[in-house]
């Protein structure tokens, strides 16, 4: 029989618990278990871990194999790399093992403007110590710096002048088609009056 060492879910619903067990490896997860050797807490901030730790190492010595979850668990503790230490032969009388797990950061998704964004911070740290450095250089780059803006503000009007155009453009438009329309009805109606002409004149 091949034994591992796993989690049984327990708690409720959203709100798990786990029991560190040791278990059949052919058996379902929430099955009956050999022994119960420690618990974990996930839900609290940080984490809580208790273990047995003889009994651990005594089936470890006997050869259960851990699942990846306990052995990421045990690794964050300290506890593997005790074990390796016990079995090389070097005393580890001294070691502890942690009991709360240290959080780490998952990595967020950024935009790209947050990316840029953090790039020109970044940027400007690295050029502010520089310009300690050298303030004559710092003198002369600040007033291209400020020049950069100046150049930003004459194009901001030229770009507002662009959709102004194109409002008159549209009106303009509207009104050829209107003329259109008008011109179209009004040949229509020219021979009609013709036609009354004629008819009074016979």
């Amino acid at each position: 029989m091949s034994t591992k060492i796993r989690l049984r879910r327990m708690g409720k619903k959203k709100q798990p618990f786990y029991r560190i067990v040791v278990a059949d490896s052919r058996k379902a997860r929430d099955s009956r278990a050999i022994e119960e050797i420690g618990t974990y807490n996930p839900i609290t901030r940080p984490g809580r871990i208790t273990v047995q730790e003889e009994r651990i190492y005594e089936w470890l010595g006997l050869g259960a194999e851990l699942s990846d979850t306990v052995n990421s668990l045990f690794r964050r503790i300290g506890l593997m790399q005790k074990w390796s230490l016990m079995k090389a032969g070097q005393d580890v009388s001294d070691m502890e093992i942690k009991t709360e797990l240290v959080e780490t950061t998952k990595p967020t998704r950024r935009g790209k403007k947050a990316k840029a964004a953090e790039a020109e911070a970044t940027a400007a740290k690295t050029e502010a110590p520089a310009a300690a450095a050298n303030p004559a250089t710092a003198k002369t780059e600040a007033p291209a710096a400020e020049a950069k803006p100046a150049a930003a503000k004459t194009e901001a009007p030229a770009a507002e002048a662009k959709p102004a155009a194109a409002k008159t453009e549209a009106p303009a438009a509207e009104e050829a088609q209107a003329e259109e329309v008008q011109a179209e009805a009004a040949p229509a109606e020219e021979p009609a009056v013709e036609e009354k002409t004629e008819e009074s004149n016979n």
